[in-house]
């Protein structure tokens, strides 16, 4: 059977209780983003203007919260990566679009690919191996539109695309946010410039092999 890929559980929710856990999700997201999957709990809560006890009764622990925030946000990607492939003239338009303007794909790299507690915590999902497989399809189609164009150079995967970014997000603890905003938008440049087909380049110009979708989705 095919896993839901919805990010959110199977049991029905009231109208206010929908909204506490839509408020809790919303404000682990941008505390994840800023701080990482660590932050305290009690801290979620009150940036989610609910009571912990209202936190812990819709997420028993913290592993219950992180796998209820990355399927959400995996779930935002792929719908931002499918309307970028839909919406875009072009396969490079698009990869850039994704690349450069979804937050949640950045999140959900910085959180299922770069962060060791995180890939315990989701070890073995089937929700979120699905969804992260449905968001690789979406990503090799943009590529492979982008190829097809003229525009991507043909000697890289979606795959390879994929790893350049989560190490591009990789980035230095000490620097300052604004420092690592600028750094990550510069480096992002460079890397979209060097992922430019060049008629004068020669084929198969990278070492080694294309990584793969398997490369990827290791649990």
């Amino acid at each position: 059977m095919t896993a839901d890929l919805s990010a959110s559980d199977d049991t029905p929710l009231r109208a206010d209780a929908r909204r506490n856990r839509d408020q809790i999700i919303g404000a682990a997201k941008k505390m994840f983003a800023e701080r990482g999957p660590d932050v305290p709990m009690e801290e979620i809560a009150r940036r989610a203007e609910v009571g912990v006890g209202t936190l812990y009764r819709r997420f028993p622990d913290r592993d219950a919260l992180i796998r209820a925030v990355v399927r959400d946000n995996m779930a935002d990607a792929l719908a931002y990566a499918r309307a970028a492939a839909v919406e875009e003239p072009t396969g490079w338009s698009a990869l850039v679009r994704l690349l450069s303007h979804s937050t949640e794909l950045g999140l959900s790299v910085r959180l299922s690919m770069l962060s060791p507690t995180v890939r315990k915590t989701l070890h073995g999902d089937p929700v979120l191996r699905e969804l992260r497989s449905a968001l690789l399809t979406a990503f090799e189609t943009i590529v492979g539109t982008a190829q097809a164009e003229g525009s991507l150079r043909t000697d890289v995967s979606a795959s390879d695309v994929a790893i350049v970014y989560a190490l591009l997000l990789r980035q230095p603890q000490t620097m300052a946010d604004s420092t690592a905003q600028l750094a990550t938008g510069r480096a992002l440049a460079l890397v979209l410039e060097g992922l430019r087909a060049r008629p004068d380049a020669p084929p198969d110009a990278l070492p080694g092999r294309r990584l793969t979708a398997a490369d990827l989705l290791l649990d």
